[in-house]
């Protein structure tokens, strides 16, 4: 592991940051074309509704459900700067497939749902390595300005993406917009592994005592008083964004009657959002600490999706959709340095692939769980109305969290008082 030898005064002092910085940027663009793509495939190519938009994000994020808790064990057993250029590099590879099926007329749900899954499997090690990647490069009283950094350069990434991939969808189709995101993944591995960094293993290669550090992961997440509250919380706001995904596109295509080009600019606006919420965190954060910051940010979140359902098929139904998209990413940018940055820095180094894998794979466990529910819901019962029931879930999700210990949490008081070891 890499020590901090000098006292770094911004993210981008810190060797290596900016290619790590780089690096997320460029997959930030690409990704952002991919999900677009992606669902617009499944509507107007396969002629699907939104409980298949469901079942895809669902397989997408099966692979967290069934080895979320092995990943991180193997990832803090591991040098993660190699996982990342793997995972990375493997996933470019495996979206350059798409479009090869679909010019062979071979491309089905079934057979896109089996991508997604294999895709999952990748992301799932990447971003278990990713989030613990950053606190070796960069010291705990940064980590806040660094994850804004990276939100604002995603945030940029999600403002121009939606409408270049829209655009490209419309030029290229969608299956060969897909490329856009395999290049970007390619540029990515080769970044990543320029990042300066000392690793070293820090476990066994055996198989033995995977399940006990494990539970040490699980432990640490659902015992801490902070992190607890903020866990079980998020566990559900995912539910409510699982089913707010499985039904936004089908809601704008068919029932806004907006083009793909013009969903991808509606989207635009909501990385508009983001940028300005990214910017302001680190701000927002140390005036009124973390927790207060995201439990507001939550808050935001449900009147966003409440403005989206208000939205109708016209030029003011466009607007509202658009505004709730700016709300949205408005609430997002600001919230997740803030939260992101208190994980970090709550938890020890030895922890943090088991810490990150452990939420991250429960938080797409709602996911597989709302996803093809939500969807279902939605074509059974229309898309406005599930679209309500989102905003009321998120409503409920914030008022939960403001209830917490979390409300409280504040990134200056865990780096003045260092955590050495988990309370196991």
């Amino acid at each position: 592991m890499s020590v901090v030898d000098e006292a770094p005064a911004r993210p981008r002092d810190c060797a290596g940051f900016a290619r790590f910085w780089t690096a997320s940027t460029v997959s930030g663009f690409g990704t952002y074309v991919t999900t677009i793509a992606i669902q617009v495939m499944i509507v107007l190519t396969l002629h699907e509704g939104a409980a298949a938009v469901g079942l895809v994000n669902a397989a997408r994020w099966l692979p967290y459900l069934l080895f979320g808790l092995v990943a991180g064990v193997l990832v803090d057993r591991a040098r993660r700067r190699p996982v990342l250029v793997v995972t990375d590099l493997g996933r470019g590879v495996l979206l350059v497939a798409i479009p090869m099926l679909a010019l062979t007329h071979r491309l089905s749900l079934p057979v896109l749902m089996g991508f997604m899954i294999a895709f999952g499997l990748m992301s799932l090690f990447n971003d278990a390595a990713d989030q613990s990647f950053l606190p070796r490069i960069v010291p705990a009283r940064l980590l806040t300005a660094a994850n804004a950094r990276l939100d604002q350069s995603g945030a940029v990434a999600q403002t121009c993406g939606p409408a270049l991939a829209g655009g490209l969808v419309s030029l290229l189709t969608a299956p060969w917009a897909v490329l856009i995101d395999a290049v970007s993944y390619l540029v990515c591995g080769v970044l990543i592994a320029g990042v300066p960094v000392d690793e070293e293993r820090t476990g066994s290669r055996s198989v033995r005592g995977i399940g006990r550090e494990a539970a040490d992961g699980l432990r640490w997440v659902y015992r801490h008083p902070t992190l607890r509250p903020l866990a079980f919380n998020t566990h559900f706001w995912f539910l409510c964004s699982a089913v707010a995904g499985a039904v936004v596109t089908p809601f704008a295509l068919r029932t806004l009657g907006m083009s793909p080009f013009g969903l991808g600019l509606a989207l635009a606006v909501g990385g508009l959002g983001g940028l300005a919420g990214s910017l302001a965190a680190t701000r927002l954060g140390s005036a009124f600490g973390a927790g207060r910051v995201v439990v507001s940010c939550r808050a935001l979140t449900a009147v966003a999706w409440a403005v989206i359902a208000l939205a109708a098929g016209h030029l003011g139904g466009w607007v509202l959709f658009g505004l709730g998209q700016l709300l949205f990413g408005l609430a997002l940018g600001a919230e997740n340095a803030n939260e992101l940055g208190y994980w970090q820095a709550v938890t020890p180094d030895n922890l943090q692939g088991r810490t990150n894998a452990t939420r991250r794979s429960i938080n797409r466990s709602m996911i597989v769980i709302g996803a093809p529910a939500g969807g279902l819901l939605a074509d059974t019962f229309g898309y406005r109305l599930m679209l309500w029931c989102v905003a009321a879930g998120f409503l409920a999700v914030a008022g939960t969290l403001a209830a917490s210990r979390f409300r409280h949490a504040r990134i200056g008081d865990v780096v003045t008082q260092p955590v050495a070891t988990a309370p196991l």
